[in-house]
């Protein structure tokens, strides 16, 4: 019986290659699943049609997923975590006038430091700075928060934290709406890049190789068609076993460029893509299911933050990650053939 044909959404992030090389070199065709992608602005938009039927699994911010089955933010959703989709790769960009109120420092910023620069600012009359973040269940609000308290800084008062998709924060930054802000790649790099701001760390600095983006499909998916979410899953591993290779990098790069970050300067796609320090550098994860101890790791964060409702159940959130799926959909991924050249 033919698979279904499922529709998988992105945001425009430089990890989000795993599924636009996963359909531009045919690992979803020679899987045996038909796969449209979905390319969403915003992760409130993603979050949304994967909840409401307009979407069959998504690129999903980890801690989205524990939020959708704890029903924080009002929507209760069991979405199927079925593989890491990369680690790190988010960066904190300053303005240049923030920047210089931290004198002399080197990346990685320091949060005493930062901490000592907004005391300063404050004795002189001068209200909180205002720092992006890409969603409120993200890790980049979550690291964020956490390095923040590390200086001795209250986030939720010391600092204004907004939200701002991430392909509007250097512009954000730009126009002088944010100070600030946390987003993955490119688009730190674009904002350096544009001479809007300047790289104050990574989130890799605040947790070494934290686990970033999932592979998530909706509720009752994995049920409804466990073959088509296995064949899905192991087409994005094998598109993950094609990019850890150096000598795809290029091509990696031109296809981001083409399918999912055009006006986006090649060198800024590339940038995560090679270790580079004071800097987000992105690692794909191929060979590692998802583990329930991030779903823990992400419920204490948000726990800590009381952003979850007093009733929630950390069994719950670790239910979603299904590394039964993954290990199927691994042995699978071996025996997809590897395609050269882009589909045309």
């Amino acid at each position: 019986m033919a698979l279904p044909t499922l529709r998988i959404g992105y945001v425009p992030l430089t990890d989000a290659a795993p599924l636009v090389v996963a359909d531009s070199l045919g690992f979803f065709a020679a899987a045996g699943v038909r796969v449209v992608l979905s390319q969403e602005r915003a992760w409130a938009t993603l979050r949304d049609k994967l909840c409401f039927g307009a979407l069959d699994a998504a690129h999903l911010l980890g801690p989205m997923a524990v939020g959708l089955a704890l029903g924080a933010g009002g929507v209760t959703r069991r979405v199927d975590v079925t593989a890491r989709l990369g680690r790190n790769g988010n960066g904190v960009v300053l303005s240049h006038a923030l920047a210089h109120a931290v004198a002399g420092f080197a990346a990685p910023l320091p949060a005493a430091a930062f901490a000592a620069a907004l005391h300063a600012r404050a004795e002189d009359g001068m209200p909180p700075p205002t720092l992006a973040v890409v969603f409120p269940f993200s890790s980049h609000n979550y690291l964020l928060r956490h390095w923040l308290a590390s200086g001795g800084l209250d986030p939720d008062h010391d600092v204004r934290l907004v939200v701002v998709p991430p392909p509007q924060a250097a512009r954000a930054l730009a126009e002088g709406a944010i100070e600030g802000f946390c987003a993955g790649e490119p688009w730190g790099s674009h904002a350096v890049a544009q001479g809007v701001g300047r790289y104050a760390l990574s989130t890799g600095d605040i947790w070494p190789d934290h686990p970033e983006k999932v592979l998530a499909f909706a509720e009752g998916l994995a049920e409804r068609a466990p073959d088509a979410a296995v064949a899905a899953t192991a087409a994005v591993i094998a598109a993950q076993r094609w990019l850890v290779d150096p000598a795809n990098r290029a091509a990696a790069v031109a296809l981001l460029a083409e399918r999912a970050l055009p006006g986006v300067a090649p060198t800024s796609i590339a940038a995560a893509l090679e270790a580079r320090p004071g800097a987000p550098t992105i690692a794909f994860d191929p060979d590692t299911p998802p583990c329930a101890e991030t779903a823990t790791r992400w419920f204490d964060a948000m726990r800590r933050w009381d952003h979850l409702p007093a009733t929630a159940s950390v069994d719950d959130a670790r239910a979603c990650w299904r590394a039964d799926l993954w290990q199927r959909a691994s042995a699978r991924a071996r025996i997809i053939p590897t395609v050269q050249e882009p589909l045309a």
